[in-house]
């Protein structure tokens, strides 16, 4: 793999550069700077300023309105908007749902969820997750009855993120109770304002709550809103589930979040010296430098493979050191801030800091963030899944 950049490729990442300074909202740049919260409204302006300058979808084909960028290409502008404070383009409609469309569905599901993704016009959300059925989806219960030209679904779904936004849900479903369990599974798509549809939220540690759960009860999806083939949503599932870890791998957060620990450490601590100049705090952010590098290299080679046989064992590999590396870069920011790092309560930060800005900024946000990044060894498959999914690779060979 050549690891220079060629000169076009320096003059796309400095066009992306200048587009993202002068276009991104200064108020929703200090929230994600910051480790505030955003709502809704931050998310969807932010897509809609992407597309319409064409940007809505950077891993998209050209045919179905993305940008028809190369992998670099494309690795290039996320490092670029995560390091400015852009909030990410939500996963679930560009990065899920959408090439599985695009894969398994039909020309009418094609023309009528597409556009609306990149445009911001629906918000989707991922029903995966259930009691019971979490990294064992293939135990997942609910149920879809086919009644003429609709299906009846009951059952549950948790921790699904961003529900309380979103107006349709794509849905794993049981449509076969009697064949062995990844057979009988099928994949809806489901509008969230159904009638039958209670979204309950459900509070982390961190203070927010955008997971939730989804109850269904006796909810009608027309039959036309079957992905694919009736009992076939599991392979479907595996397809969707390859692009989602490698979108958890998040070397964007971690690039910028680097440049922030190096803030951090490099500032004048009261009564004392800056942390960067001792040698154990330099050589612990060395090595996670070196271990952000390293991710690069996987990430450009497992998302190069992907556009063209899919996502494999590499994709499981990618989302475990890409989820740890985020935790670790968030533990040591919380060793360099120390007690700055301490009073944290999301609805001060959310106020203003009630008048009094830590040193340097944005310090008690910090244990926000840490609390935040317990989570992504877990979702997409927990990194414990991961593990069995390599092995049973290696082992196959």
């Amino acid at each position: 793999m050549n690891l220079n950049y060629s000169p076009e490729d320096i003059a796309f990442r400095d066009e992306v550069r200048r587009f993202v300074r002068a276009n991104l909202p200064d108020a929703i740049r200090d929230k994600v700077l910051g480790h505030q919260h955003l709502e809704r409204e931050d998310f969807v302006q932010w897509q809609r300023i992407l597309h319409a300058r064409g940007w809505g979808a950077p891993g998209w084909p050209v045919e179905f309105g993305g940008t028809g960028w190369t992998t670099l290409q494309r690795h290039l502008f996320e490092v670029e908007c995560a390091v400015a404070g852009a909030p990410r383009q939500m996963p679930f409609g560009l990065s899920m749902i959408g090439p599985v469309l695009m894969k398994f569905g039909n020309s009418a599901q094609h023309q009528r969820f597409l556009a609306r993704i990149v445009a911001s016009e629906d918000w989707w959300c991922q029903g995966y997750s259930e009691p019971g059925a979490g990294s064992d989806l293939a135990s997942l219960k609910t149920r879809a009855v086919r009644e003429g030209d609709h299906y009846v679904v009951n059952g549950q779904k948790t921790w699904t993120s961003y529900a309380q936004y979103a107006n349709w849900i794509f849905c794993l479903v049981r449509t076969d109770s009697q064949a062995k369990p990844q057979a009988g599974i099928s994949l809806l798509l489901i509008d969230m304002n159904t009638p039958g549809i209670t979204v309950r939220p459900i509070e982390t540690l961190e203070g927010a709550c955008d997971v939730n759960e989804v109850w269904f009860d006796d909810v009608k999806v027309p039959v036309e809103n079957l992905v694919g083939e009736e009992n076939a949503g599991w392979t479907y599932a595996k397809y969707l589930l390859g692009h989602e870890r490698t979108g958890i791998a998040g070397l964007g957060n971690c690039h910028r979040e680097m440049q922030l620990l190096k803030t951090f450490a490099t500032g004048a601590r009261a009564g004392g010296q800056p942390l960067i100049d001792d040698m154990r705090v330099r050589e612990r952010i060395a090595r996670l430098e070196m271990e952000i590098m390293a991710l690069e290299m996987l990430l450009l080679r497992v998302a190069t493979q992907a556009r063209s046989k899919g996502a494999g064992a590499e994709a499981s590999i990618l989302k475990i050191r890409g989820s740890e590396l985020q935790q670790e870069i968030a533990a040591l920011q919380l060793d360099v801030m120390g007690p700055d790092a301490w009073p944290y309560a999301p609805s001060w930060l959310a106020g203003g800091y009630d008048g009094w800005t830590p040193a340097p900024a944005h310090a008690a946000a910090v244990t926000g963030n840490y609390l935040e990044l317990r989570k992504p060894t877990i979702y997409g498959g927990t990194n414990e899944v991961q593990r069995e999914i390599i092995a049973k690779a290696i082992l196959e060979q």
